[in-house]
């Protein structure tokens, strides 16, 4: 339960209102407690002795009393609101803050419906708690008190008497809350998994059309929606049959009073107007105490939700800037690797002792297979994930000694995958240098072979981008990619296979823009054609985690067996076999074809 008394420190912040609500609270209980000794005198005075003055006077009374405490119960329940609602305020906050800050290898394992439930669902059954049940346990444990001394003041043996259930309404509720916990836990798990799934087949929406995986998803997302559904019920069961029991040893207490109580009446010991109110107080007294199992059934689902919920907050942050870290002052572009090692999440090495040098202004290529560690390479340039071992320097910086915003204002990256924002054209462009002027806008944009389509556009510039860009088509995504990067006239320039969603002619003129735009910066390309490589200043070639060939084109051509291997088969024209007849090729375009078994491993 510490998670959950961690949560309603969340209430610091907002302690006005908190304070407001539980000291209506205490209004409202002690309205409570007068009522029934009114209505005592009410019966012993006013109806029993006939006095009609009196006892309009004591009616009067109880209407004032419940007039107090309708006032005081609507502030207590919009006081505890606002209170709540400041709870769900600073937690969301606070969650999505974090978020942001988590490293790339947080989020590389953790699922996005996880994560969204635990900042919708989770927060806003602690809200409810922070709000109305730790206002109702504090209600609870008043009313129990305040009830018992005025029962023990008026008739301790017949007080004694109608307590002897206690126990065992406390021991109900107790067993009731240590079952429904798990149950709880298991709920909101289940509902994460739901979400997962909801949430993957709207990303996927298109993807599972073209399968004709419909029917598969839908029974899928069926199958889990059963399973929420009895952990559902799994709850309900325990509720409903929780209460029953409560209900029936509450009345075994009114027939203890009525019994023993009566007696005492009819001999005289006790007056009719005392039996009552000592009748309601014991209502009263039952009242809380059947909420009980209900409120801890809400501080165990509560207590569960805090505990998903500060897993998150509590989570480490790996890539953070360092106490020392310092500024990293505007940079020539020198890019280092010396004897780096990487490895992620203590698995096996993806990178090997690598070590090379990027001068400034040079471009350098990268080339080898799936999982021969080029993505990673450039994923540790702008400090994306820490080396294992060894050090990567930007003008003789350690990344790892200056601060991360510094770092990454200096660094261009247009990934394989663009990712684009609803919002307008201009505001995607501009999304790293948000005060940039349409001006620098629209010169990205001529720069990336954006402008034209843009403003072949009703709204031009101004043009509503659909949710991850799904109005535009992939390549006229890349290319606004390449525009927000270009816009930050970053001195690093990376580029990961970012031609690789656009057509061969709009490649050629992207390549074209990028060969000028990419003179003055030290630039790293990904890309699986030689032909966007061939022209670099260095060319890496890597092979399970090390570099097994570097140099240029003409020298890696003559010096390394893989390098010429894979130009024979994609460029060098009537060696590569499958190659298009004679005459069918385009200048200047590349022609790939499948390579050979030989060839599948290094390529």
């Amino acid at each position: 339960m510490r998670a959950l008394l961690r949560s309603l420190g969340y209430l610091r912040p907002n302690w006005r209102p908190t304070l407001g609500a539980y000291l209506s609270l205490l209004v409202v209980t002690t309205s409570s407690l007068v009522a029934p000794g009114l209505i005592r005198f009410a019966i012993d005075y006013g109806i029993t002795g006939g006095r009609l003055a009196l006892l309009l006077w004591i009616a009067l009374g109880i209407v004032a009393v419940a007039c107090i405490r309708a006032v005081f119960a609507f502030l207590q329940g919009y006081l505890s609101e606002v209170a709540s609602q400041g709870v769900a305020f600073d937690l969301r906050n606070a969650l999505y803050d974090k978020i942001q800050r988590l490293s790339f290898s947080y989020h590389d394992q953790a699922q996005t419906g996880q994560l969204m439930t635990r900042a919708t669902s989770d927060v806003e059954t602690v809200r409810f708690f922070a709000g109305m049940g730790a206002l109702q346990f504090i209600n609870t444990f008043v009313l129990i008190l305040g009830t018992a001394a005025i029962l023990f003041v008026a008739n301790w043996r017949l007080a004694l008497l109608s307590m002897s259930v206690m126990p065992l309404l406390f021991l109900t509720a107790m067993r009731f809350s240590q079952t429904v916990r798990p149950i709880f836990t298991s709920i909101q798990q289940e509902l994460a998994n739901l979400n997962t799934i909801l949430q993957e087949n709207l990303v996927g929406a298109r993807v599972v059309k073209a399968f004709a995986r419909e029917p598969f998803e839908r029974r899928r997302f069926a199958e889990q929606n059963q399973v929420l559904l009895g952990a559902s019920l799994s709850a309900a069961r325990a509720f409903a049959a929780n209460f029953p029991i409560i209900n029936t040893i509450s009345g075994l207490g009114t027939l203890l009073i009525l019994w023993y109580g009566g007696r005492q009446v009819v001999s005289g010991q006790l007056s009719l107007g005392e039996l009552v109110a000592f009748n309601t107080y014991l209502l009263l007294l039952m009242m809380p105490i059947r909420m009980l199992g209900f409120l801890l059934g809400m501080a165990a689902r509560a207590a569960a939700s805090s505990q998903r919920v500060f897993e998150i907050l509590d989570a480490p942050s790996e890539i953070v800037d360092a106490p020392t870290a310092v500024h990293l002052p505007p940079i020539a572009g020198r890019v280092a690797f010396e004897d780096v090692t990487f490895a992620y999440y203590g698995g096996e090495k993806v990178l090997d002792d690598v070590s090379f040098v990027a001068e400034p202004g040079q471009a350098v290529a990268l080339l080898g297979a799936t999982g021969s560690g080029k993505s990673t390479i450039i994923n540790l340039i702008p400090r994306f994930y820490d080396v294992t071992r060894g050090r990567v320097t930007v003008d003789r910086y350690d990344v790892r000694e200056v601060t991360l915003e510094s770092l990454r204002r200096q660094t261009g990256i247009v990934l394989q995958e663009s990712t684009l924002f609803s919002g307008t054209l201009r505001e995607n462009i501009a999304f790293g240098l948000p005060d940039a002027t349409l001006d620098d806008v629209i010169e990205a944009a001529k720069a990336a072979q954006a402008h034209d389509f843009i403003v072949s556009f009703l709204e031009g510039y101004d043009t509503l981008v659909g949710e991850r860009g799904v109005t535009l088509s992939g390549g006229q995504k890349q290319r606004i990619a390449i525009a927000r990067a270009l816009l930050l006239d970053p001195r690093i320039l990376i580029l990961d296979d970012s031609t690789s969603s656009v057509d061969v002619e709009t490649e050629y003129q992207i390549q074209q823009a990028l060969r000028t735009l990419m003179k003055g910066r030290t630039s790293f390309v990904i890309a699986q054609r030689l032909s966007t490589v061939r022209h670099a200043d260095l060319i890496l070639v890597l092979d399970r985690g090390q570099i097994v060939a570097r140099g240029t084109h003409e020298e890696l051509i003559h010096e390394s067996g893989i390098y010429a291997e894979i130009y024979d088969l994609q460029l060098r024209p009537g060696a590569a076999p499958g190659r298009p007849p004679a005459g069918t090729e385009r200048p200047g375009l590349d022609h790939a074809s499948a390579p050979g078994p030989q060839l599948r491993r290094a390529y």
